[in-house]
């Protein structure tokens, strides 16, 4: 049986089903406002519509309103799922929290704040608030995480494990709120965060990182041993100023090379997420280390990921692509291609394109935009797209992902201004693994 890399992937291994705002329905009355004021540096190249801003605009401002609604004040931690027709102002009878959810959710709190979605105040307090509860109330080891926990008492759920990856899509939102604010108070608290964490511990003797460690089997067997979402473990690793590891881990995990459509990069046999999820934080453009390009690879990725879709053309069509892993109607799946992974029958998962937003705009925002305007009715609600649908059966999912409305946002604001790029990078740690790792300029 394939070992799936992804953290969600690892979803499988409980039952996602069983699982106080301060906005109330003033929230609900913004969704429909213009594009905000803010405006940063586009992404070199592309020149974005009116109509396409209004569309991101609206997409963002939905996404950070599930990071907002389904967030709990006390604790910070975000739902991993909620549905996306709930009332304004409420949030999802579920218990279980995500790590990595709450991760993107710091993250999508700063481009909230940036784009005038929600007041400062509001915002810097929830913040404070995360910050607080993760560093001196949740349960941490050796400053990993566990997967999944309740979102107010953060007891872990059963069967989860201490994460590797799901740690550093936290530290990732950690790291961009400590560079975003100008308060004393997150600085510190996100920087006792990150540099709690040891790194080596999670070696565990060898050279790559466990995919993490249970309190019964201890480390996981597996390990983040081949190129997928795993860049920014070893880039946060490399950069720790207080429990590093060699440069040399870089190294660690090998960087298969597959060709699909004329189309010829690095990537493992994983959804296509695993070419989205580092990039939404650290800036790999016009750089490259001895292996390749990332950004450009990632481009490769998205343009063989559309070219896999289409060669599908019972059910997919320039209006109508994209896959990653995602719930279904038969549950939850890791699935995609090239080459075929899972069981693809025709449904769509929109932060496949939302995801790569970035990397191919025209034809992402393309996709997005058409499906929007065609199933708008069934696929979209108040935190925006559903996590999945295939209208042939008329099946649209209830719920929406919080990591899946995090890569979309993130994305969706890179594109439109850098932010979270620019951003995140200003983290020395950062930038100086980068530097350490041997990337270097493009020429």
């Amino acid at each position: 049986m394939k070992r799936f890399s992804s953290s969600t992937a690892r979803r499988l291994t409980i039952n996602r089903r069983e699982a106080i705002t301060l906005l109330g329905a003033t929230a609900a009355s913004t969704l429909t406002t213009a594009p905000s004021a803010f405006a940063g540096k586009p992404l070199v190249g592309y020149s974005l519509s009116h109509e396409d801003e209004a569309f991101l605009d609206d997409l963002e401002k939905r996404a950070c309103l599930f990071f907002w609604e389904q967030g709990s004040a006390n604790t910070g931690q975000v739902l991993d799922r909620a549905r996306n027709d709930l009332a304004p102002g409420v949030r999802d009878p579920r218990k279980m929290a995500s790590i990595a959810a709450t991760g993107f959710g710091l993250t999508a709190l700063c481009i909230a704040d940036r784009r005038g979605y929600l007041p400062h105040a509001q915002i810097a307090e929830r913040v404070r608030a995360t910050l607080d509860w993760h560093l001196n109330h949740l349960h941490h080891e050796h400053g990993f995480y566990y997967h999944f926990t309740d979102i107010e008492t953060g007891a872990p759920f059963p069967g989860t494990e201490v994460s590797s990856i799901d740690t550093a899509l936290l530290l990732c939102g950690v790291l961009t709120a400590r560079a975003y604010f100008n308060d004393t108070k997150i600085h510190e608290q996100a920087t006792q965060i990150y540099e709690r964490v040891e790194w080596p511990w999670m070696l565990n003797g060898g050279t790559a990182f466990s995919m993490g460690w249970h309190p019964k089997e201890g480390f996981l067997s597996a390990r983040w041993e081949h190129y997928c979402e795993l860049m920014m473990i070893y880039l946060l690793a490399i950069g720790s100023p207080s429990h590093p590891v060699p440069a040399s881990a870089w190294n660690a995990f090998t960087r298969p090379v597959i060709e699909y459509a004329g189309y010829k990069y690095i990537s493992g046999n994983d959804p296509i997420f695993t070419h989205q999820y580092s990039q939404a934080w650290f800036d790999f453009r016009n750089k490259h280390d001895q292996y390749t390009d990332y950004f450009e690879n990632s481009v490769k990725a998205t343009r063989a990921h559309k070219a896999f879709c289409l060669s599908m053309p019972k059910w997919y069509s320039e209006d109508y692509w994209g896959i990653s892993a995602s719930d279904y109607a038969g549950g939850y799946t890791a699935w995609g291609g090239p080459p075929l992974q899972g069981p693809v029958d025709g449904t769509v998962v929109p932060c496949a394109a939302g995801g790569s937003l970035a990397f191919v705009p025209s034809d992402c925002l393309h996709v997005l935009r058409a499906m929007q305007a065609k199933w708008g009715k069934r696929a979209w609600g108040r935190y925006g797209f559903v996590d999945a649908f295939h209208p042939a059966t008329d099946w649209y999912d209830p719920d929406v992902l919080g990591i899946d409305q995090g890569i979309t946002v993130i994305m969706a604001e890179n594109l439109r201004s850098s932010l979270v790029w620019e951003t995140f990078m200003r983290n020395p740690e950062a930038a100086g693994a980068m530097k350490k790792a041997g990337f270097l300029s493009a020429k």
